[in-house]
């Protein structure tokens, strides 16, 4: 891939192809909770949050809107009470994951 037909013309970053998965996977939580649900395939808030560990409530709640509007998760609501709501990957969602695998090879090869 090269970015060189966007050479002295990108405005904004997500103009381009390598931009635009940057904001997918950008963040500092984004991975965390795509990994979790790789792993899980579907997760309600509670166990999320507690599988995370470090994140705030607001945070994880934020990051879970922006993902649903991205295109990246689906949260299915279950007309029950106590009310039952899961998180999953949508299908663009798991398109992410050779990239995580990636990753973690690369990590793997290099971290001390």
């Amino acid at each position: 891939m090269s970015m060189k037909q966007y050479e002295g013309k990108i405005k904004l970053l997500t103009d381009t192809p390598f931009g635009y998965t940057l904001t997918m996977i950008g963040g500092k939580w984004r991975l965390v909770i795509l990994y979790w649900l790789v792993e899980y395939e579907a997760v309600r808030y509670n166990e999320l949050q507690r599988l995370i560990g470090t994140i705030t409530p607001r945070t994880l709640s934020a990051q879970l809107k922006e993902m649903e509007e991205d295109g990246l998760i689906i949260r299915t609501e279950y007309p029950q009470i106590p009310p039952k709501v899961e998180y999953s990957l949508s299908e663009k969602g798991r398109s992410l994951y050779p990239i995580m695998e990636a990753m973690c090879e690369w990590g793997e090869q290099y971290q001390k």
